[in-house]
């Protein structure tokens, strides 16, 4: 007998429908298993054989059994197909009925004994089948919570193998899975570090909030134990808040990646990504034989922190030129079967050391550096990608009197309310376009938004023949300006705003 069950693969972000064939009939013992599957897929024989056998049901025995996934030119990859091939030999073997499966898809990887296991991907796969018009999916119970969060598709979670079926045949019907959204948004995020417990640099907690205003770039430069890396892991705590639809993107890629826990259905912090530095092309970009998602794709919406930038290989350096500059910022990586896109619309925070011992300039400690490794070190970073770069920040030594200060630090939720009302400002502002903050504009945007008086002008004009600055720094420039007028409430950018962001830019590239 011929039984067909629906499921889903996974292809980059996205999914497909994939239809579960299963075929009994007399012949030699076998169970094939066809339509270009992956080892993990080609595994789930003997992973659905014994789970059947030790849920109290049948196995077709003495019999060959056929198992295709179609369509056969999509690659097929991991256990996310146990489930429904387990269902799809029950139905072809007639212990259960197909119509019971009429318009739900069914997704989720089997243990031995029948029971379902986390399996990654189910939101983007919950998604395909809102889409497509089922009306149900049938997920592993542990996996219900991260289904449930988009709306109009019903989410069936199950236990295991016996409860599925004992749903089918009418027995015991499964309850649906229920969530409310706006609950899960109501208490604030817990963030790993916050403002107030940064003592001193002010000047650069300023850059931060500006940085985080409008999705600038920036590169902090100073010595060990300065606390560049502390300041870093703070800046999430002062970004705006993500809104459903930025937390279901970075969720969507969480979950593709392996990396959403199956206690944590939605991910609500802005992601804070710190690859090391000997991280390979592939973990930094994302590709593999089957494509993941690179780091700078897990920093979407959120901060890609970079230490000891000089570090880096050449080639993991260069290639975040495109992302920083592409609208829509995003990465695509090729491969022979086809071409998958994956977004990276993410900060880059950067901090180095300026020099190899890294006391260079340092007023106290002597640099032991010769003048030609320093040049070396610090010509590892290339002109171009520098001049990406919004923000150039100087992080000194931090003075004893500083560390124990008794006055109270401005806290992340004070500095927060601030970016978050220059980012309204910024959403009205592009609310007719596809851009989302300051960082995001193009000529075009800049000469219509960033208009300077005749004192600006003269500022700026002043500035480009002193600093030797490129066109796209002045473009740069003018969207720091923006972004810090944005900060003040101010409808124009004033030459106070102008020399603010100059500030910020190094004299050479």
């Amino acid at each position: 007998m011929l039984a067909k069950v629906m499921s889903c693969a996974i292809v980059g972000l996205d999914a497909d429908i994939v239809e579960v064939e299963v075929d009994i009939i007399r012949g030699a013992p076998a169970f094939n298993l066809v339509g270009l599957p992956d080892a993990a897929v080609r595994e789930s024989r003997d992973r659905v054989h014994s789970a059947i056998k030790n849920s109290g049901f049948s196995f077709p025995a003495g019999k060959r059994l056929t198992v295709n996934l179609a369509p056969a030119d999509l690659r097929k990859e991991g256990p996310a197909y146990d489930l429904p091939i387990a269902v799809g030999i029950l139905a072809a073997s007639q212990q259960i009925w197909p119509e019971k499966m009429k318009n739900g898809i069914f997704i989720g990887e089997l243990s031995l004994d029948g029971t379902t296991r986390h399996t990654k991907g189910i939101l983007p796969m919950t998604a395909l089948a809102r889409t497509e018009g089922y009306e149900r999916v049938f997920v592993p119970a542990v996996d219900a919570g991260e289904a449930g969060l988009l709306p109009d598709v019903e989410v069936l979670p199950v236990t295991n193998l016996a409860e599925l079926v004992a749903h089918l045949t009418g027995l015991k019907p499964i309850q649906p899975f229920t969530m409310d959204l706006k609950e899960v948004f109501g208490n604030d995020p817990i963030y790993a570090a916050d403002f107030a417990d940064i003592m001193g640099q002010e000047h650069v907690k300023r850059a931060l909030e500006i940085a985080a205003a409008g999705g600038h770039n920036l590169l902090m430069t100073g010595p060990p134990g300065a606390g560049k890396t502390l300041l870093s892991k703070s800046l999430p705590s002062i970004m705006p808040r993500m809104s459903v639809e930025e937390a279901l993107e970075v969720t969507k890629i969480y979950s593709v990646a392996g990396l959403l826990p199956a206690d944590t259905p939605l991910i609500r912090n802005r992601p804070f990504r710190s690859p090391h530095h000997t991280i390979s092309y592939a973990g930094l970009v994302g590709g593999g034989a089957w494509p993941r998602p690179g780091e700078i794709s897990l920093a979407h919406r959120g901060v890609l922190f970079l230490d000891e930038l000089p570090e880096f290989s050449e080639r993991l350096i260069e290639v975040l030129r495109q992302p920083l500059e592409g609208i829509p910022r995003e990465v695509s990586i090729s491969r022979a079967s086809g071409t998958v896109t994956y977004p990276a619309n993410f900060m880059l925070v950067a901090a180095q050391n300026p020099c190899p011992c890294g006391y260079y300039g340092d007023p106290t400690h002597e640099c032991t550096c010769s003048n030609a490794m320093v040049t070396r070190y610090q010509k590892r970073i290339s002109g171009p990608l520098m001049d990406r770069i919004d923000l150039h920040v100087e992080v000194p030594r931090v003075a004893f009197e500083k560390l124990t200060a008794v006055a109270a630090n401005e806290s992340s939720a004070v500095i927060r309310e601030r970016v978050e009302a220059a980012r309204a400002r910024q959403a009205e502002r592009f609310a007719n376009s596809s851009l989302y903050c300051n960082a995001d504009m193009g000529p075009s945007e800049v000469r219509e938004l960033c208009q300077l008086d005749e004192t600006g002008q003269r500022l700026m004009k002043s500035a480009m023949s002193q600093m030797n600055l490129s066109a796209r720094a002045f473009h740069r420039i003018l969207k720091l300006g923006r972004t810090i007028a944005d900060l003040a409430g101010d409808a124009d950018i004033q030459p106070v705003h102008l020399a603010e962001a100059l500030q910020y830019r190094p004299r050479q590239l």
